[in-house]
């Protein structure tokens, strides 16, 4: 039977409801949604889509290096976005993130997120698996080139 273990973390922004940053529940970890809010001043970022994008990465970054794991380590991401016409600019930030084996992914647009921001990003982790991991005979597949 597996332990259910919250992760907590200062680098990233504190929960602003009742969940937790992330869990950890076996070998895998599940971030909560991370929006761009800068863990240090508490301030939104409220700059383009790109500096969004990037900040709630950072968030997921630190929340999972808190529960010792990695961004090579992430399986699965939902990116919820406000507009689906700043596609390409959250892809050109998400592929900094997440080298060929990229994660899967949803991507959608919905009404409205927390704090009116444009991103929303959570990510599943599994520890002790990076990089390079699970290549089909195919290789890649995942739109990276590889």
């Amino acid at each position: 039977m597996h332990d259910k273990r919250a992760i907590s973390t200062d680098n990233a922004p504190a929960a602003i409801g009742p969940y937790s940053q992330a869990i950890a529940f076996g070998p895998l970890i599940f971030t909560s949604g991370q929006i761009p809010i800068d863990p240090t001043t508490g301030t939104i970022v409220t700059a383009d889509i790109q500096a969004q994008t990037r900040r709630s990465l950072e968030n997921v970054k630190a929340i999972l290096e808190a529960a010792g794991a990695g961004m090579d380590q992430v399986v699965k991401t939902t990116v919820f976005v406000k507009d689906m016409n700043d596609f390409e600019k959250i892809n050109e930030v998400y592929a900094e993130y997440f080298p060929c084996p990229a994660p899967a992914r949803s991507l959608v647009q919905v009404a409205r997120l927390p704090r009116d921001v444009g991103v929303e990003i959570e990510a599943i982790a599994a520890p002790g698996h990076g990089h390079g991991y699970g290549h089909g005979r195919q290789g890649g597949g995942c739109g990276c080139g590889e």
